[in-house]
């Protein structure tokens, strides 16, 4: 075999190769969590998110977290009607949402942990409380 075939061999499995990778990279179209798809949505309404969030930490409102095997508990300051994502940044079709009313006395939110898979999360809560509005968002490690 001459060197003519060999850097036409070297050619043809190299541009196997680029139409290879572009296929796989077609295919995993649409999984990509780092862009949300109602991004424009979000940025109108970025007053209201800033001012949960300035309500949240003017109130001392934060809430405490705590994980453990099992599940995650939220405790909150005051009882409250909640919206709870948890987003998984590398599977966006294992992200959770919960919405609800705090139980008992201690204000708590629980979440079972058990199809939740290990890693890190992000934590969005929004919640009303005593006619406020209230937001914090967390990254968590399962």
């Amino acid at each position: 075999m001459n060197w003519g075939k060999k850097i036409i061999i070297t050619m043809a499995a190299f541009m196997l190769f680029i139409l290879a990778l572009g296929a796989y990279m077609l295919s995993k179209q649409g999984n990509d969590t780092l862009v949300e798809s109602n991004y424009y949505e979000k940025g109108l309404r970025y007053d209201e998110e800033y001012k949960q969030k300035a309500n949240t930490f003017a109130d001392h409102a934060e809430p405490v977290i705590t994980v453990n095997p099992s599940q995650v508990i939220i405790r909150l300051k005051d009882s409250a009607s909640y919206t709870l994502v948890l987003m998984r940044p590398s599977n966006a079709r294992a992200d959770k949402k919960q919405n609800g009313n705090t139980l008992g006395n201690s204000h708590l939110i629980l979440v079972d942990r058990k199809p939740a898979d290990k890693g890190l999360w992000y934590l969005d809560l929004k919640w009303k409380s005593n006619q406020k509005q209230y937001q914090y968002k967390k990254s968590i490690t399962l």
